[in-house]
């Protein structure tokens, strides 16, 4: 028979000793800390995850081995080797030929697609608004040519490049173009005018190298006295002569002075039209004055007067 232990060392057997020093120590800490937490419920603060909820590591989901065969090509790579032909030429058709030409350096394919015929059509009738290529040799020559059987495979290019140099004669576009210097960023060279007058003013000035377009218009009073060798000549699409007219209704409408033997004036009507149409006030006045020493080229031109008499539609002195 048992016999049960009691009084106060009853509590302290060899065995209830040793079961509290196994036990570990709770601090006040964090006994209170337990008695502050309400215990949760079965279900709160489970992992969300069957898995888990099992004691297993979860699965990592399979991927296709296929991305990771290749590296990724670098953004420049896919820009030059892999971008669409039609992609790349429609980001080009956002440049200007400065932007386009340096486009045309960075590789060979972008070198091909950068001289794209229709890409310079564009760039080269929102410049000149011919719609066949005006090509220019050589001083006082110009001639259009058709760009399916022009020699040259981009005949747009090459005569944007012939005439790029010059001055231009286009009424209400001189302040649009200096006030938008970030729109036509590279075109610093070209220079614009209101007037004929004006441009004849920048040669003088040696502004550029003495070569005017004058574009579509009529251009009417303008004092249009040639003194230098400039080159004059108009720009407007279809019919180029047609659409640029030059008139004076009360002076002669051009006049060469001496020094302007090797000038050209192309591509343009040249009428004399006066308010008076009878010929007695008008005798000194016509369509071309030519005087001393001058030989001007004068190709392609329309030369009409609208006055009755004995004036003349062309005055040449020649010694």
């Amino acid at each position: 028979m048992a016999i049960e232990e009691s009084g106060p060392g009853a509590q302290n057997s060899p065995y209830q000793l040793r079961r509290k020093t196994l036990l570990p120590k709770r601090t006040a800490a964090a006994s209170a800390t337990a008695s502050a937490c309400p215990s949760k419920g079965p279900m709160e603060g489970a992992s969300t995850s069957s898995t888990e909820a099992f004691g297993h590591r979860a699965k990592r989901a399979r991927v296709s081995g296929k991305s990771h065969d290749l590296p990724a090509a670098p953004a420049e790579q896919y820009l030059q080797q892999k971008l669409p032909d039609e992609v790349v030429l429609k980001i080009f058709s956002y440049l200007l030929e400065q932007d386009l030409c340096q486009a045309a350096c960075v590789c060979k394919r972008f070198s091909q697609l950068a001289n794209d015929p229709i890409l310079w059509k564009r760039l080269y009738m929102e410049v000149f608004e011919y719609t066949r290529p005006m090509m220019h040799p050589e001083p006082g020559r110009f001639y259009q040519v058709s760009p399916e059987e022009h020699e040259h495979p981009n005949p747009w290019k090459e005569s944007f490049q012939q005439l790029y140099k010059g001055a231009h004669v286009k009424p209400g576009f001189a302040e649009h173009f200096y006030s938008n210097p970030g729109r036509y960023k590279g075109r610093e060279n070209m220079l614009y005018y209101d007037t004929i007058e004006d441009a004849l003013g920048g040669v003088q000035e040696a502004h550029f190298d003495g070569l005017i377009f004058v574009h579509s218009g009529i251009y009417t009073d303008e004092w249009i006295y040639i003194e230098s060798p400039i080159t004059m000549i108009g720009a407007a699409p279809g019919k180029v002569a047609d659409k640029v007219v030059i008139e004076n209704t009360r002076d002669s409408t051009f006049v060469f002075m001496e020094g302007s033997e090797d000038a050209y004036v192309g591509y343009m009507t040249i009428k004399f039209n006066p308010d008076d149409k009878s010929a007695q006030h008008h005798n000194a006045h016509h369509c071309l004055e030519i005087t001393v020493n001058c030989s001007p080229n004068i190709d392609h031109c329309i030369i009409r007067s609208t006055c009755t008499g004995n004036a003349h539609t062309v005055k040449a002195i020649l010694l």
